[in-house]
C-alpha cells in the first residue's frame, strides 16, 4: 500500500517475518530517499536499525518488502 510520504513514527509490517517496524529517520542521498526502520517492541532500543530505499510511484511512496499498517493516510 502506498502513502503520500514516508514519515517519522509510521509503522510498517515486514512481509518476510510479519513483525512491525517503526520509521525512525527519513533522509535523502543524492537522488534517492531512504528510511531507517527499527523493530517496534519491548526490546526495540537494543534492536539494530534497517535501512530501506523508498520507492516512489504515481500512487505514492512505499517501502519494498513492507506493508503500511496504520489506518489513517498521511
Amino acid at each position: 500500500m502506498a502513502v503520500n510520504s514516508i514519515q517519522l513514527g509510521q509503522v510498517w509490517r515486514s512481509e518476510a517475518d510479519g513483525q512491525d517496524y517503526l520509521v525512525t529517520k527519513v533522509y535523502n542521498e543524492v537522488f534517492s530517499q531512504f528510511a531507517m526502520l527499527r523493530l517496534a517492541g519491548i526490546t526495540a532500543p537494543e534492536a539494530p536499525t534497517i535501512r530501506v530505499k523508498v520507492t516512489k510511484s504515481p500512487e505514492g511512496a512505499t517501502l519494498p518488502g513492507y506493508a503500511f499498517t496504520q489506518e489513517g493516510s498521511f
